[in-house]
């Protein structure tokens, strides 16, 4: 079994989860590149193809196919693509709010401008010096201000896996900041449709009702794959995994033995 983390996140995310299925799966947690303890990528570019192609690479390590993935963000839409391309190498795949953006954030927008905008968006952050805390106190507060479901116990563990300490004291995230930016190119919709649509294992979704992100069902990205059951769990944002800890790992854990 296979662990993908989100965006600007990093493996140690998952430690319960992997403690909790340990006992009945081998189980591996991966850093995406320029995340958490794995080496930055040359150059300014982080593409979902390119983790893609990491995520196929390792599977080809591991060398136990078929196998169970399990993705939050952008770890969900790299696990779900990656069923979609080698259906034949994933036996269960679960995505926590990893379906991608809503139909209605994909506004195409003219080759130049996509470029132009990644151009300039890498240029700011060529020029900008990563924050830095001066406490740990003050970084486990940032990451409770952006994710507000979190209690202090797990704020503070995802805080320490995930900085790095400078030489004054003060704390950093590990993240390569390139890692914000949205590379220039991807799948259209209707190549993400037939590519999702191509999974042929059992899919569980989990969307959390406080999340940003908009409701699955209601917008269509549920239903493009076809073999797939949508969880909706209250009191839950972003991070459902973390968020509603116990709905997330029995709905996952009955998922997987089905």
């Amino acid at each position: 079994m296979i662990l993908v983390h989100g965006g600007l996140d990093h493996a140690r995310s998952w430690d319960w989860t992997a403690r909790a299925l340990r006992d009945d799966y081998h189980v591996y947690a991966i850093d995406l590149r320029g995340h958490g303890n794995s080496a930055w990528a040359p150059g300014a570019l982080y593409s979902v193809a390119e983790h893609v192609l990491d995520l196929s690479a390792l599977c080809d390590i591991i060398g136990e196919a078929p196998m169970y993935i399990v993705g939050h963000s952008l770890g969900g839409i790299i696990s779900l693509l990656y069923s979609g391309i080698y259906p034949d190498r994933v036996k269960k795949v679960v995505a926590v709010e990893g379906l991608g953006p809503p139909p209605s954030h994909r506004v195409h927008k003219p080759a130049s401008d996509r470029y132009r905008e990644w151009i300039e968006s890498v240029r700011k952050l060529e020029h900008r010096t990563p924050h830095s805390y001066p406490t740990l106190a003050e970084a486990v507060a940032r990451m409770k201000e952006a994710n507000p479901f979190l209690s202090d116990e797990v704020a503070e563990h995802l805080t320490l896996h995930g900085t790095n300490w400078n030489a004054d004291g003060s704390l950093i995230w590990k993240f390569d900041n390139y890692a914000r930016i949205f590379a220039p190119y991807g799948m259209n919709m209707e190549d993400m449709k037939q590519v999702l649509g191509n999974i042929s294992c059992p899919a569980l979704l989990f969307w959390g009702k406080q999340s940003w992100a908009q409701d699955p069902e209601i917008d269509g990205r549920a239903s493009v794959i076809r073999n797939s059951r949508l969880v909706k769990v209250d009191r839950a944002g972003h991070w459902v995994h973390h968020d509603q800890f116990e709905i997330f790992i029995n709905e996952t854990k009955n998922f997987l033995a089905e």
